[in-house]
């Protein structure tokens, strides 16, 4: 019942607001599994994920990486906010817009951004506004400050999100088939600033317990240069 529910949701969002849905149908088990994978375990500090939607990616996030108390999901949709709030006891879930994503977090007692280790971002991007793009990109960039990864898939899978987030550094890049349409998924983290005199070469950061399966699987390791 309840992924019908969820199905019925989507579509009715889907009919009434199709630019901020960004998609035909919910994500695939398969994309979740492999979202989940990028952001690995982490139990003791906090994952972030934007546009939770009807909760497919939520659910493997607390399968596989966070437990409910951990996870923190971003929903601008009231339809959806409610949906999450029933399917996920223990989640904190917020009404809130991306492009005012710090101020929303800041009203959440007992959150430090601080350990946050990793942003999940099921945005459509390329499908927003600039300006949109733009607020939402200066948010990440805020809350990327302390450290944590952005996880983001496109369905765009030439170009990926890369384009779109040129102020991130790319570090990991995947494609999953198993979804309609297939993604790409990514992550990226923050670039760092260039030298005074010259630039020299970022200290790599250190990999997420997912790294390891990601390559063995055939993720690629993407130049983590910075993109000009």
């Amino acid at each position: 019942m309840t992924w019908f529910k969820a199905l019925a949701v989507f579509g009715q969002e889907l009919m009434t607001n199709p630019r901020p849905i960004g998609a035909a149908c919910p994500s695939s088990p398969g994309l979740a599994r492999r979202v989940a994978r990028m952001v690995g375990k982490s139990p003791d500090h906090y994952v972030l994920e934007i546009g939770a939607g009807t909760g497919a990616i939520t659910a493997a996030l607390l399968r596989d990486c966070v437990p409910a108390h951990r996870l923190i999901a971003v929903e601008r949709s009231p339809s959806m906010v409610q949906l999450l709030r029933q399917r996920f006891d223990g989640v904190r879930v917020v009404e809130a817009d991306a492009c005012e994503l710090t101020a929303a977090l800041s009203a959440i007692k007992g959150v430090d951004p601080r350990r946050i280790t990793h942003i999940v971002s099921s945005l459509p991007l390329r499908s927003l506004l600039p300006e949109q793009v733009e607020k939402i990109t200066r948010e990440f960039c805020k809350l990327m400050a302390y450290g944590p990864q952005l996880v983001q898939y496109t369905y765009n899978l030439r170009q990926g999100s890369g384009e779109v987030l040129a102020n991130f550094r790319r570090s990991v890049s995947s494609l999953v088939w198993l979804n309609l349409p297939p993604a790409r998924v990514e992550v990226f983290c923050a670039a760092p600033a260039p030298a005074l005199s010259q630039r020299s070469s970022p200290k790599p950061r250190r990999p997420s317990s997912a790294t390891p399966f990601l390559l063995a699987s055939g993720a690629k390791a993407v130049n983590a240069s910075p993109r000009h």
